[in-house]
């Protein structure tokens, strides 16, 4: 009976520590591209609109953070938006808030590199990274992305891109201006 006993917590103590492992991301070794810094939820509405995001198309947010663009793409655009985040912390902070929401469905984050995801089915991308980070994932997404793919650059244009437009925000509500970068693939 005692060695039914032990065993039934080695047991146990095993499927803790696999569910465990399945639910706390790992570390991913990925470089960092830019620092986390929310984008109002102003300016997300306003890069989506910019966009031309329709119900129903392929979304990806590049450095997805918190999980904000995403989230409203998916709620308020009824698109089928996913993000790509590495660090473990916003990873699980982000699809924890698309859990209560109940968006499973229609948003996910990829806790992953960036430069290891297929984005050769996006209709549109978001993408708020460093100009440094643009010039590192512009050769990827050259050779992803399909025939008029839409890219929507906070901030930071991409080098040797011509935006299709350019959209200036004066102040967010925050006392700060930004700029957004409409491409088309």
């Amino acid at each position: 009976m005692k060695f039914l006993g032990w065993a039934g917590v080695a047991f146990a103590a095993t499927l803790t520590t696999v569910m465990a492992q399945e639910t706390v991301p790992k570390k991913i070794e990925a470089e960092k591209l830019a620092p986390y810094y929310p984008t109002p939820e102003s300016v997300v509405e306003m890069m989506l609109k910019l966009g031309g995001l329709k119900t129903g198309e392929k979304m990806f947010d590049l450095g997805s953070g918190d999980g904000r663009i995403v989230i409203m793409a998916a709620r308020k655009f009824g698109a089928d938006a996913t993000g790509v985040e590495f660090d473990p912390d916003l990873f699980t902070q982000s699809m924890q808030k698309i859990r209560t929401l109940g968006l499973q469905k229609t948003a996910r984050i990829i806790h992953g590199d960036i430069f290891k995801q297929d984005y050769s089915k996006a209709d549109m991308l978001t993408v708020y990274l460093l100009p440094s980070s643009n010039d590192k994932v512009r050769p990827m997404l050259e050779g992803q992305l399909k025939k008029g793919t839409r890219i929507v650059a906070h901030d930071f244009s991409f080098a040797d891109w011509n935006p299709e437009k350019i959209q200036h925000v004066d102040d967010d509500g925050e006392g700060r201006s930004h700029t957004l970068y409409l491409y088309r693939r």
